[in-house]
């Protein structure tokens, strides 16, 4: 029998969600995404401190921010030497609301993949979902940089980066299933917000409709998978990035998967929303969940890479 693994792997690009080499190997995905919560979990393992001590002595006399972000070129030659596909690295979640500086930053990284002879076409870079980063992103998409928009939670901001052009946007399902399970308290019933019904998955699909239906090229990849039930509710979407527990449970598990969204899916008609940054701020301040979610997982990576320069300081 097939798992539901490699059925799924039929409708849809898999994305391995870890900074994880040896779990890259056993599991073969197509692309892999990092952040600075992975890389920083990762280099405090034994198996990944010489990548951390070994770009460090190299490159005695640099900054730490450019220390930083050569260790996650270090790990994105790494991942690239395992997948197939693309890497995702992420631009400092310091500069999210800064459209220069992160346009520098991405350069930067940009170059030092291009030095170490990868081309940029296998590199995405990573930016948060802000209006600053998406208009960053504008830029660099123009520049020929392939842009991933991360920590994205509403369609306001999937609209305005398929204006924008960007390469690949990363909506989050499980902290949107998070924040609605929160604010339900005790009146939550876990079963009546299962597979389509959760309100993450719905937030995905309605994405990748409006993508659908207008057109736009853009690669929606569902991301922050709190159970395997989100994972398969969204078959059929662009690409889904997914920890190595959840693919290694997919993969455990005989059977088929039925695609649950479609090229030809466009679903109900939905009006073409604007996407200048007047209508983009009032719909993110009359979104809680996606205003909240946004502030909160930039303070999140944020917080991992003070940690890291942290680290890397007291080498």
């Amino acid at each position: 029998m097939t798992s539901l693994l490699d059925s799924l792997r039929q409708l849809t690009t898999v994305v391995a969600d870890t900074g994880d080499f040896e779990a890259m190997r056993a599991l073969r995905p197509t692309d892999a995404t990092t952040n600075p919560s992975l890389i920083f979990k990762a280099v405090q393992l034994d198996a990944y401190k010489p990548l951390l001590l070994q770009t460090v002595r190299a490159h005695r006399g640099a900054t730490v921010p450019e220390l930083a972000d050569r260790l996650l070129v270090a790990f994105g030659q790494e991942i690239l030497n395992i997948v197939p596909g693309r890497v995702s690295t992420e631009v400092d979640a310091r500069l999210s609301f800064d459209t220069r500086a992160t346009i520098e930053r991405a350069r930067g990284l940009i170059a030092l993949y291009e030095d170490a002879g990868v081309p940029r076409e296998r590199v995405l870079i990573k930016i948060a979902s802000t209006w600053e980063g998406i208009q960053a992103a504008r830029v660099l998409q123009q520049e020929g940089v392939r842009c991933n928009l991360t920590l994205l939670f509403a369609l306001p901001q999937a609209v305005a980066c398929a204006e924008a052009g960007v390469q690949l946007i990363s909506p989050f399902v499980g902290r949107i299933y998070d924040w609605h399970k929160k604010a339900a308290g005790a009146q939550w019933v876990e079963a009546e917000h299962m597979g389509a019904q959760d309100p993450g998955v719905q937030s995905v699909t309605r994405i990748y409709r409006y993508y659908k239906q207008f057109g736009i090229k853009t690669e929606v990849m569902g991301a922050s998978f709190r159970n395997s039930g989100q994972i398969l509710a969204l078959a059929g979407c662009d690409l889904l990035t997914i920890s190595p527990e959840l693919l290694a449970e997919l993969a455990g598990r005989e059977g088929s998967v039925t695609p649950a969204l479609g090229a030809a899916d466009a679903g109900p008609a939905m009006e073409r929303m604007p996407a200048d940054e007047v209508s983009f701020r009032t719909l993110m301040n009359e979104d809680a969940m996606a205003s909240e979610k946004l502030s909160e997982g930039i303070r999140a990576f944020v917080a991992d890479g003070r940690k890291l320069d942290a680290l890397i300081s007291s080498l």
